[in-house]
């Protein structure tokens, strides 16, 4: 579960910066942040993660 917050931490770090900088790369970043961890956090909820 560690590792969901960690990405969910760096989603927001990159989407802040996508406000500061107005950058669409940051947002697009952001955003694979924030889908890599939803999709780790529902394996997990489906019990078929390896932690």
């Amino acid at each position: 579960m560690r590792h969901v917050w960690i990405r969910s931490i760096l989603a927001l770090v990159w989407l802040a910066a996508a406000l500061i900088s107005g950058g669409a790369l940051n947002v697009v970043l952001g955003m694979v942040f924030l889908v890599s961890a939803y999709s780790a956090w529902k394996r997990e909820k489906n019990g078929k993660g390896e932690d």
